[in-house]
């Protein structure tokens, strides 16, 4: 027995050191969401007028506490509330039939389609994309509204989700608390007045002539906007806004806000986008500039990945769309968010 007592006696010294040297492991902080404030937020921006007809699109899971505060929202501002549309989540498991989904989801889109036809405003949580059925739906319907000028209108909530954030070679990503913090900040403390008039000189400055648009990197773009409509992402989601819409962005208005889009007439567009580290066709590209002349890109220069660039602006996914790789297209302008 004593000779126990005294080996165990030597080893809760060395344990207790071993204990006490060992990393520790801290779960990664996070920051605890203004849930109320942000539904109050997002339904404000709406302006909704009585009776108008709000539902949301989500994915099970992310915001999910989110939701009743929104609901609750909706209903103290007079509006009626149709509850919350789920999605499928994704990635699926790999057992799906790609083409079960794909039938499923034109077939589904079809009858969303005629369910939402009352609704006045959507709400497209964080996870939501227009892959989607129920958010091509609403789509259709806004696009249908560009004739009918009734004033839908869908608010994209837009948070880490569906690439909104994601690291770049070098540039990792900070933690996901910074990041929450950022985006909420920008949601409830932006001064949306201000943001509207910053964003209504700029659009009124485009109008003037050329734009020349540079960078510390080596960009050096030229272009002109002429007439071309410009959207002005400010925060206003009010169902006179939406019935001015001139294309179905303008219908679509994204929170947190702060960014302005317009096509260039594509003939004058002259210059070099210089892009930071960045991933192209899942590789690494460094030193990448692309040149364009009368708005196609006429010449790709990188130090490493030039192969990577060329091969994504040439897949399949590309011939699908309504236009062509090597032409400019739309231009996103921002943060004009004062915080």
């Amino acid at each position: 027995m004593k000779r126990l007592t005294e080996t165990l006696l030597r080893l809760v010294p060395a344990v207790a050191v071993a204990i006490a040297t060992r990393p520790v492991l801290l779960a990664q902080p996070r920051l605890t969401l203004d849930y109320p404030a942000m539904a109050k937020r997002l339904v404000a921006q709406l302006a909704l007028k009585p009776g108008e007809k709000v539902m949301s699109i989500a994915q099970a899971g992310i915001m999910a506490d989110l939701l009743p505060h929104l609901r609750h929202e909706v209903m103290r501002a007079g509006g009626i509330d149709l509850g919350v549309i789920e999605i499928l989540p994704e990635p699926v498991p790999e057992t799906f039939d790609a083409a079960v989904l794909a039938k499923g989801a034109r077939e589904a889109r079809a009858h969303y389609k005629a369910m939402f036809r009352d609704v006045d405003a959507a709400i497209m949580m964080p996870g939501a994309t227009p892959a989607h059925p129920a958010y091509a739906a609403m789509q259709d319907w806004l696009k249908d509204d560009l004739t009918e000028h009734r004033g839908r209108r869908t608010i994209h909530f837009h948070w880490v989700e569906n690439g909104s954030a994601y690291p770049i070679a070098g540039q990792p990503l900070p933690i996901r608390s910074a990041i929450d913090a950022l985006y909420q900040r920008a949601l409830l403390e932006t001064d949306y007045k201000a943001l509207a008039e910053i964003e209504r000189r700029f659009a009124a400055a485009l109008e003037t002539g050329e734009v020349r648009v540079t960078s510390p990197g080596g960009t050096d773009l030229r272009f002109r906007a002429g007439n071309r409509p410009v959207n002005l992402q400010d925060g206003d989601a009010s169902q006179a806004r939406a019935a001015r819409g001139k294309v179905l962005i303008d219908k679509e208005v994204e929170l947190p806000a702060g960014a302005i889009r317009v096509a260039p007439l594509e003939e004058t567009v002259e210059g070099v986008i210089a892009f930071p580290p960045s991933q192209w066709d899942g590789r690494p590209v460094e030193g990448l500039k692309l040149r364009l002349s009368k708005g196609r890109v006429v010449e790709v220069i990188a130090s490493s990945g030039k192969d990577a660039v060329c091969r994504w602006a040439i897949t399949p996914s590309w011939a699908e769309r309504s236009y062509r790789p090597d032409q400019v297209q739309p231009m996103s302008a921002g943060t004009f968010s004062p915080t």
